[in-house]
């Protein structure tokens, strides 16, 4: 049996991933008085006279609401709401698991709405917001549009997979021995991810003394090279076509690639040959992340001279993988009683993630998703920086 006929069955077993559980038992007229009619009308009061008080007298401290529209699924693409509800339980259960948040899958059935509006109006009982799997360019604005609800609210295939893919960098340029911001970098891939990744790379917005910059990245699409000039390309991607590829070459994702030291992808699968790696830098480093087939298999990167592989993939070693870094962001966030999620905060946890790994080796740039001391680490972290940068809630 494969792995998707066992996820299949275990889906139908359960019937989901998620229940619902009381933190107290209402076994008497006692308990059903306080946990609900006349006794509730108290805590009501309390927070009608000083909204603050609704981090003390409800769940709204410790929640988390993950919403997607289903436009843009994993490698799935546009399947909708409806059967998107699969990814956004496992999400909502990870952050149980790793940082006991308690969290919601929210899927929205019509990708006409203002997600914006929708989001605002739901928001008093969530304490963050997690949007997920909405397609780019839609996603940027999105996210950029709720920043100021007073909650935390990070679209995470881009900043979990940016900070992931950050951590795994820079351990990968220790292995290899590598000056970090002179490192030349291709990226396949201009949607949410690729340009948050690109984004964070170059160090946009962000205080060049918490982050080195690289200073040499390319970003390929479907059509090759983005550069100044193209005429077929969206708005973001004019902004990208900017911000990167300074000598303004074109051509395709192999020209890219030609003395490459680093390949991040997150594109599509089997789009890079041995050929491609061959004719990198010496030392390349290799992120193909395309789910559930990379662009190109681990075993061919390496025969082909990649010294540092990562895949999305579980059954390689490197697995780039957001489970190790939204727990901790978002458990950071709450705890800190951050407004907002900022550059700062995403830079501090990925410089966490890389230190959990004390020295890395080619086989392992990331810790293990399933080791339970990272999410404590990052958020540590995240609270420290959510502080520093003053971006906490005053009660």
């Amino acid at each position: 049996m494969d792995v998707f006929q066992e996820a299949l069955e275990l889906h139908k077993k359960f019937k989901g991933k998620l229940d619902i559980k009381i933190k107290f038992p209402i076994t008497s007229r006692k308990d059903l008085s306080l946990a609900y009619t006349p006794g509730v009308a108290q805590p009501c009061r309390e927070i009608a006279k000083d909204p603050a008080r609704v981090y003390d007298y409800t769940i709204k401290g410790n929640t988390v609401a993950v919403i997607s529209d289903g436009s843009a699924v994993l490698g799935l693409g546009n399947i909708g709401g409806l059967a998107s509800i699969p990814v956004m339980e496992g999400k909502a259960a990870l952050f149980k698991e790793f940082a006991d948040i308690d969290s919601f899958p929210i899927c929205i059935a019509n990708q006409n709405i203002d997600i914006v509006e929708f989001v605002k109006n739901i928001s008093p009982v969530f304490g963050g917001i997690n949007l997920e799997d909405i397609s780019a360019p839609r996603c940027f604005e999105i996210e950029e549009k709720l920043q100021n609800i007073g909650i935390p609210v990070m679209h995470d295939d881009q900043h979990g997979t940016a900070v992931v893919v950050l951590a795994a960098l820079i351990n990968a340029a220790k292995v290899t021995g590598k000056n970090f911001s002179e490192l030349k970098v291709t990226i396949s891939g201009a949607g949410a991810a690729g340009t948050a990744i690109a984004k964070m790379l170059l160090c946009v917005n962000i205080d060049p003394k918490i982050c080195t910059p690289v200073r040499n990245i390319i970003m390929c699409d479907r059509k090759g090279i983005i550069h100044r000039g193209r005429a077929d390309i969206t708005e973001h991607k004019k902004e990208l076509a900017v911000l990167t590829n300074k000598k303004n070459i074109q051509g395709t994702l192999s020209d890219a690639l030609e003395g490459s030291d680093v390949f991040i992808g997150v594109s599509a699968p089997d789009i890079v040959s041995g050929e491609m790696i061959k004719r990198m830098a010496p030392e390349p480093i290799v992120f193909a992340m395309a789910n559930p087939i990379p662009e190109i298999m681990p075993d061919k990167a390496k025969e082909a001279g990649a010294t540092v592989v990562a895949t999305g993939r579980s059954d390689f070693p490197n697995q780039v993988n957001n489970v190790l870094g939204f727990p901790g962001i978002f458990r950071g966030a709450l705890d800190a009683k951050a407004t907002k999620i900022n550059k700062e905060m995403l830079i501090a946890a990925a410089n966490a993630l890389a230190n959990c790994v004390h020295k890395p080796i080619p086989e392992q740039i990331l810790p293990d998703p399933l080791d339970k001391t990272i999410v404590p680490k990052i958020a540590e972290a995240v609270k420290q920086a959510a502080i520093d940068t003053k971006v906490v809630r005053i009660e």
